[in-house]
Protein backbone atom coordinates (compact mmCIF):
# COMPACT_ATOMS: atom_id res chain seq x y z
CA UNK A 1 0.00 0.00 0.00
CA UNK A 2 2.80 2.84 0.69
CA UNK A 3 4.31 1.77 -2.51
CA UNK A 4 1.10 2.27 -4.28
CA UNK A 5 0.98 5.81 -2.56
CA UNK A 6 4.66 6.36 -3.37
CA UNK A 7 3.71 5.57 -7.18
CA UNK A 8 0.95 7.93 -7.24
CA UNK A 9 2.62 11.03 -5.94
CA UNK A 10 5.08 10.04 -8.37
CA UNK A 11 3.29 9.79 -11.62
CA UNK A 12 1.17 13.15 -10.25
CA UNK A 13 4.46 15.54 -9.66
CA UNK A 14 5.58 14.25 -13.32
CA UNK A 15 2.16 14.94 -14.89
CA UNK A 16 2.47 18.57 -13.22
CA UNK A 17 5.55 19.26 -14.76
CA UNK A 18 5.05 18.14 -17.97
CA UNK A 19 2.20 20.74 -18.25
CA UNK A 20 3.37 24.27 -17.62
CA UNK A 21 0.79 26.70 -17.99
CA UNK A 22 -1.69 24.98 -16.16
CA UNK A 23 -3.83 26.29 -13.27
CA UNK A 24 -5.43 24.87 -10.39
CA UNK A 25 -8.52 26.87 -11.35
CA UNK A 26 -9.30 25.72 -14.64
CA UNK A 27 -7.67 28.40 -16.58
CA UNK A 28 -4.40 30.49 -17.93
CA UNK A 29 -3.16 32.97 -16.03
CA UNK A 30 -3.39 36.75 -17.43
CA UNK A 31 0.47 36.66 -18.60
CA UNK A 32 -0.22 33.45 -20.30
CA UNK A 33 -3.58 34.74 -21.62
CA UNK A 34 -1.95 38.11 -22.86
CA UNK A 35 1.14 36.33 -24.53
CA UNK A 36 -0.83 34.37 -26.83
CA UNK A 37 -3.13 37.57 -27.76
CA UNK A 38 -5.91 36.88 -26.01
CA UNK A 39 -7.36 39.53 -23.59
CA UNK A 40 -8.40 38.46 -20.30
CA UNK A 41 -12.59 38.13 -19.60
CA UNK A 42 -13.31 41.32 -17.80
CA UNK A 43 -14.25 40.66 -14.10
CA UNK A 44 -17.84 40.23 -13.28
CA UNK A 45 -20.34 43.07 -12.12
CA UNK A 46 -21.63 43.41 -9.07
CA UNK A 47 -25.24 44.36 -8.21
CA UNK A 48 -26.02 47.37 -6.51
CA UNK A 49 -26.92 46.90 -3.10
CA UNK A 50 -30.44 49.10 -3.89
CA UNK A 51 -31.18 47.40 -6.77
CA UNK A 52 -30.82 44.40 -5.68
CA UNK A 53 -33.12 45.02 -2.80
CA UNK A 54 -35.76 46.28 -5.08
CA UNK A 55 -35.13 42.66 -7.16
CA UNK A 56 -36.22 40.92 -3.83
CA UNK A 57 -38.88 43.15 -2.46
CA UNK A 58 -40.22 43.18 -6.11
CA UNK A 59 -39.73 39.19 -6.01
CA UNK A 60 -40.89 38.32 -2.89
CA UNK A 61 -43.92 41.48 -2.91
CA UNK A 62 -45.47 40.28 -5.95
CA UNK A 63 -45.45 36.11 -4.69
CA UNK A 64 -47.25 36.81 -1.39
CA UNK A 65 -49.62 39.66 -3.10
CA UNK A 66 -50.80 37.30 -6.16
CA UNK A 67 -51.22 34.44 -3.80
CA UNK A 68 -53.22 36.06 -1.69
CA UNK A 69 -51.92 35.07 1.67
CA UNK A 70 -51.69 37.45 4.58
CA UNK A 71 -48.57 35.30 5.95
CA UNK A 72 -45.31 36.74 4.88
CA UNK A 73 -42.69 33.73 6.43
CA UNK A 74 -38.98 33.86 7.76
CA UNK A 75 -37.02 36.92 6.45
CA UNK A 76 -33.98 35.07 6.49
CA UNK A 77 -35.09 32.32 4.42
CA UNK A 78 -36.28 34.97 1.84
CA UNK A 79 -32.91 36.27 1.51
CA UNK A 80 -33.70 39.31 3.29
CA UNK A 81 -32.69 41.83 6.01
CA UNK A 82 -34.82 42.97 8.40
CA UNK A 83 -35.05 46.21 7.47
CA UNK A 84 -35.70 45.13 3.74
CA UNK A 85 -38.12 42.84 5.27
CA UNK A 86 -39.86 45.57 7.02
CA UNK A 87 -39.64 47.27 3.62
CA UNK A 88 -41.58 44.26 2.15
CA UNK A 89 -44.25 44.58 4.61
CA UNK A 90 -44.84 48.45 4.47
CA UNK A 91 -45.01 47.85 0.80
CA UNK A 92 -47.46 45.20 0.74
CA UNK A 93 -49.93 46.84 3.18
CA UNK A 94 -49.77 50.07 1.03
CA UNK A 95 -50.09 47.52 -2.49
CA UNK A 96 -53.37 45.90 -0.41
CA UNK A 97 -54.78 48.95 0.66
CA UNK A 98 -54.38 49.84 -3.94
CA UNK A 99 -55.81 47.04 -4.82
CA UNK A 100 -59.13 47.72 -2.98
CA UNK A 101 -59.08 51.00 -4.40
CA UNK A 102 -58.08 50.82 -7.94
CA UNK A 103 -57.79 47.38 -8.76
CA UNK A 104 -54.96 43.80 -8.77
CA UNK A 105 -52.91 45.57 -11.45
CA UNK A 106 -52.27 48.77 -9.42
CA UNK A 107 -51.33 47.13 -6.84
CA UNK A 108 -48.48 45.39 -8.88
CA UNK A 109 -47.20 48.76 -9.85
CA UNK A 110 -47.40 50.06 -6.73
CA UNK A 111 -45.28 47.34 -5.33
CA UNK A 112 -42.28 47.86 -8.02
CA UNK A 113 -42.28 51.76 -7.59
CA UNK A 114 -42.29 51.42 -3.76
CA UNK A 115 -39.98 49.07 -3.88
CA UNK A 116 -37.79 51.08 -5.94
CA UNK A 117 -38.30 54.29 -3.88
CA UNK A 118 -37.64 52.53 -0.56
CA UNK A 119 -34.80 50.84 -0.98
CA UNK A 120 -32.61 53.93 -2.98
CA UNK A 121 -33.43 55.61 0.00
CA UNK A 122 -32.68 52.93 2.20
CA UNK A 123 -28.81 52.45 0.36
CA UNK A 124 -28.53 56.38 -0.58
CA UNK A 125 -25.26 56.44 1.12
CA UNK A 126 -24.04 52.99 0.47
CA UNK A 127 -24.45 50.13 2.92
CA UNK A 128 -26.75 50.80 6.35
CA UNK A 129 -25.04 51.26 9.32
CA UNK A 130 -25.04 48.39 11.43
CA UNK A 131 -24.63 45.54 9.08
CA UNK A 132 -26.08 43.86 6.42
CA UNK A 133 -28.99 41.98 8.49
CA UNK A 134 -29.73 45.51 9.85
Amino acid sequence: MRHRKQVCALALTTLLAATPGVTGCGGSSPTDTASRGRTPAPSPSTTPPEDLCTLLITQWGRQIYDSGEETYGDYQSMGLSNGQYMILRDTLDLARAERKRQGADAGRKLIAREARERCERRYRDGEPSGGPWV
